[in-house]
Parts: C-alpha cells; structure tokens; sequence
C-alpha cells in the first residue's frame, strides 16, 4: 500500500525520492541548519513532505546547478526558505542571482553553469530545425 503525499518518509524513502544515497542526507544535516528532519527513540529520522522539498531544492542546487555548499547556505540566508524550498519543485524556473552565481560557483563550476544552459538553448534549436525540415520536405 503506498503511502500518502503527506505521510512522514524514513531516511531510506526520501534518499530514493530525492535521487541522493542515505549517508549524503545525513551530511547535508551537518552543513545545512534548514534540514532538520523529526528524530524519534534511537534517532531514526522521519521526513516531512516539505522536508522532502528542501532535500529536492539542496539536490537540485549542488548536482543539477553546480553551486557549492557555501552558495547554497548563502542562497538560505541571503533569501530565505521559501525561496530555497522553490528550487525544489521542478516546475520552477531555476534563475539563481548573479551574485551568487559569480561569487560562489567560481570560474569553472560557471562555465559548467552557462554550458549547461547553452546546451539547453542549442538542443531547443535542434528540434526547431528538424521540426522545420520536416515541414519543408512535405
């Protein structure tokens, strides 16, 4: 039986939902003070959904992003959690400040960040052109 969309989720459970191993959820706690999931007898830790989110957000922000840990903690404290936990839902358009982007990302994590997205562009254009072609060979 699965469980609901606002059911408490084990450490096991939010790892395979957020796409991160166990042992990396338990390191971000140590660097991150905005992750602090519920802790019953023997410290076994329960995941709230909007838990969840911010894990999806801090994810999103080191792997997909590039930013650092520090970036990230500055992002929390320079924005807020609100806007942190945004980053966690994919249907949210990532457009991190340029600031953070400059100061934090450094020189080779930034072109890794604007390759990124210049491959995004270029893949964009890709399916322009063939969906074009395709109209002029009719």
């Amino acid at each position: 039986m699965a469980k609901s969309p606002n059911a408490f989720r084990t450490i096991s459970e939010a790892a395979d939902e957020v796409g991160a191993q166990q042992h990396v959820l338990r390191f971000w706690e140590t660097k991150f003070d905005f992750i602090a999931p519920l802790k019953r007898a023997g410290g076994r830790r329960f995941y709230r959904p909007e838990d969840i989110t911010v894990l999806k957000a801090v994810r999103r922000l080191l792997h997909d992003e590039g930013l650092t840990i520090r970036g990230v903690q500055r992002l929390h404290k320079e924005q807020g959690m609100a806007r942190l936990a945004a980053y966690g839902d994919p249907t949210t358009a990532l457009e991190i400040d340029s600031d953070i982007e400059r100061e934090e990302l450094g020189a080779a994590a930034s072109q890794t960040f604007a390759s990124a997205r210049l491959g995004a562009v270029l893949a964009d254009l890709e399916s322009a052109k063939a969906r074009l072609e395709a109209v002029l060979q009719r």
